[in-house]
């Protein structure tokens, strides 16, 4: 599926009647303090990050949500665990909504990138879109998967509301995405621990109705 092309592509969805995503970031990480670059890596919750989604939880109770939808890394998982048990609905797992495989730069922080990799640190600032540290992937490859992790669920919701439990950089693209950005918008959203995005999408269109709640 193209990025920011700008195409319909949803053409499967009613044109009058929304399909409400609620899409959220996972709470805070055990390696906050670090502020080093998880991607894969299968990083824990701290007791706050619990209690941030659990709060959320309490939000969308009254919601008609009718899924969540997580990657298959814990801290995601554990923040769809509270939404779902407060919804009454079912937890469906996708490794597509992982956060970007960042390679060799998994574990350090930005400083200590630069350093062990000036070059490649240098690049992905410049050109995020097709940066890829050693074996690890690009933000465009990144799109491809989580958008077609999207349509995944949009074709099994129509007319619904479903939420998504992800990743700063997931969400940074579908919202990109969303509004037909391109990649180089990633750096200009930001995505706070347990942010809350709120997209509706049509079938010609997505209307994004809140960034960063």
């Amino acid at each position: 599926m193209p990025w920011c092309d700008g195409a319909p592509r949803f053409s499967f969805l009613p044109e009058d009647r929304p399909t409400r995503i609620y899409l959220l970031r996972h709470g805070e990480v055990t390696t906050f303090e670090r502020t080093s670059i998880n991607g894969q890596t299968d990083v824990g919750l701290t007791p706050r990050g619990i209690a941030q989604l659990e709060e959320i939880a309490s939000r969308l109770a009254s919601h008609p949500i009718r899924a969540v939808y997580t990657s298959d890394l814990q801290r995601s998982v554990r923040g769809g665990e509270a939404i779902a048990k407060a919804c009454g609905v079912p937890l469906l797992q996708m490794p597509s909504l992982r956060e970007k495989n960042f390679g060799a730069w998994e574990g350090y922080n930005a400083a200590e990138i630069s350093i062990r990799d000036p070059e490649g640190w240098s690049f992905w600032l410049t050109d995020p879109a097709e940066s890829r540290p050693k074996g690890g992937e690009t933000y465009r490859e990144v799109g491809e998967r989580a958008l077609s992790a999207l349509e995944i669920i949009l074709k099994k919701h129509p007319a619904e509301e479903v939420a998504i439990v992800a990743h700063g950089g997931v969400n940074k693209v579908l919202l990109a995405d969303a509004l037909i950005q391109s990649p180089f918008a990633l750096f200009r959203i930001e995505q706070k621990y347990a942010a809350l995005n709120i997209i509706d999408y049509f079938k010609n269109k997505a209307v994004v109705k809140l960034v960063n709640g």
